[in-house]
């Protein structure tokens, strides 16, 4: 069997699973008669039992029903579909001779995703993936209207866009609190899946807080609740909202083997999604908080090396010198624990939440500093290219460029199967990668004992292991065979 990460249409990432097999079996009671006493006759002949449904139990599901129903009309004028047209060039016209080229001009690719009006004033969220690259867009109204749409802004790092409209009475959505969202709560998911406008499917949320390094190639910021109401190409960009109508999150790629709905989809949480719609609206363009420090979960490994006090947090593997996190007081080896009052889970959270603050925003963080709980006030700087700068410096003096894990990737340097890693693109003479014996076409899996999913994470605990003057254990597939290489 196979796993096909979507952007609900778009196939992310494949992985290869051991073949399930299951049987359905049909059980009879040995006697089906009915008993006597059991069996009553109507005037028309036929045998009547006891009613199935009892009316109270029947009363209970007529609620749910009534609550589906309003939540699906409160919503419907909020839900639009969105149509793209994009022009594309087939690269391989340049093989062609050039007297006959004119033969082969740009070709119309139409796409489709959902959105949601979140202004009344015309500005509507959905997917980066769903606008990209795209050359003119139309958005239908829940009327039947069809109007032009203009990109206001678009993230990749969320995968989130802002699309403006000019349209008169307009209804937008109400916001819920994701964070407040449950394992187990009604949701329902409303879009346009295979062009099949104001769509509503119903489930529970499955999981909160799914990291899947699907977006931006892994590089991403990503904190997934899960659901398991029907999600199918065409729904990316539309709603997720509770019984009380309110919206969750924007739906957004679904695990499946056939690239339809198989009960697994993912869904951008508001609490990630507003920050980012405001940026934009007001900026054009999404401006986070840049704390200076990488961090990475608490793990057993690191736990284990670093003798550390606590079981969970965001282990400081990097600080920068003269940033945000060094002017606080952080230290590497610090364990943060606590965000603004709120339990800190790991870093991939910490990171998230950073990058969800506008800069000039003050953190309150409690960090553990080998078994001594301190106090500590961050004020971010702004997350640029120069201020990223130093990790950059930092991860070229590796010396290998660096790919995720990909279908293609892995087709490309021949292989099947792989969850995670980075594949080996290049080594330059004479560098750290060169010395620990890397080659191209290498896979690394993990590195100090951790599994990799990233280069800016490879990148973290090869600035730390640099800091403390230590070696690193890496475990590389090369073709068939695994390796354990050393880098000093």
């Amino acid at each position: 069997m196979t796993r096909i990460f979507s952007h609900v249409g778009l196939t992310l990432a494949t992985v290869t699973m051991s073949s399930l097999t299951a049987t359905l079996i049909l059980l009879l009671p040995s006697d089906t008669r009915a008993p006597a006493q059991a069996q009553d006759r109507s005037s028309n002949g036929m045998v009547s039992g006891p009613p199935i449904v009892n009316a109270n139990q029947l009363q209970h599901a007529q609620s749910l029903s009534d609550a589906f129903h309003n939540v699906a009309q409160s919503l419907r004028p909020c839900v639009v579909s969105i149509s793209t047209k994009q022009f594309v060039v087939d690269p391989r016209v340049n093989r062609i001779p050039p007297q006959f080229r004119w033969q082969f001009g740009p070709r119309e690719q139409n796409g489709m995703g959902s959105g949601v009006i979140v202004r009344p004033d015309g500005y509507i969220l959905t997917n980066n993936h769903v606008i990209e690259g795209a050359d003119s867009l139309t958005v239908e109204l829940s009327d039947g209207q069809t109007v032009a749409g203009t990109v206001v802004g678009a993230d990749p790092q969320t995968d989130l866009a802002v699309v403006k409209i000019d349209a008169p009475n307009l209804r937008s959505v109400a916001f819920g609190d994701s964070d407040a969202t449950r394992v187990g709560d009604w949701v329902l998911a409303i879009g346009s899946p295979f062009g099949l406008d104001q769509t509503v499917t119903a489930g529970i949320i499955s999981g909160k807080n799914r990291v899947q390094s699907i977006i931006a190639d892994g590089d991403g910021f990503e904190d997934f609740l899960q659901t398991d109401a029907a999600i199918n190409p065409g729904n990316s960009g539309g709603p997720l909202v509770n019984l009380r109508g309110e919206l969750i999150g924007i739906n957004t790629a679904i695990l499946s083997q056939s690239g339809a709905s198989a009960g697994i989809g993912f869904a951008i949480p508001v609490s990630m999604a507003q920050p980012v719609l405001q940026s934009i609206i007001e900026n054009g363009e999404v401006r986070r908080g840049f704390l200076g420090a990488q961090v990475v979960d608490v793990s057993p490994a690191l736990s284990e090396r670093y003798d550390l006090r606590v079981r969970s947090g965001a282990f400081v593997a990097t600080v920068l010198p003269d940033q945000s996190a060094d002017r606080a007081g952080l230290q590497v080896g610090d364990v943060v624990t606590r965000i603004d009052g709120r339990l800190c889970t790991g870093g991939t959270q910490l990171r998230n939440y950073v990058a969800n603050r506008p800069p000039g925003s003050t953190l309150r963080m409690e960090v553990n500093r080998n078994g001594r709980n301190l106090q500590l006030r961050v004020r971010l700087t702004e997350r640029t290219d120069e201020a990223m700068a130093g990790f950059r410096d930092d991860r070229n003096n590796f010396g290998s460029e660096l790919i995720p894990v990909t279908p293609e990737t892995q087709r490309q340097y021949g292989y099947r199967g792989l969850q995670s890693g980075l594949i080996v693109s290049s080594v330059e003479d004479g560098s750290l990668a060169d010395q620990a014996d890397l080659e191209v076409g290498d896979v690394i899996e993990s590195v100090g004992g951790l599994r990799v999913r990233s280069v800016e994470q490879l990148a973290e605990i090869l600035v730390e292991a640099k800091r403390a003057g230590k070696s690193v254990r890496m475990i590389v597939r090369r073709g068939r065979e695994r390796l354990t290489l050393l880098i000093r």
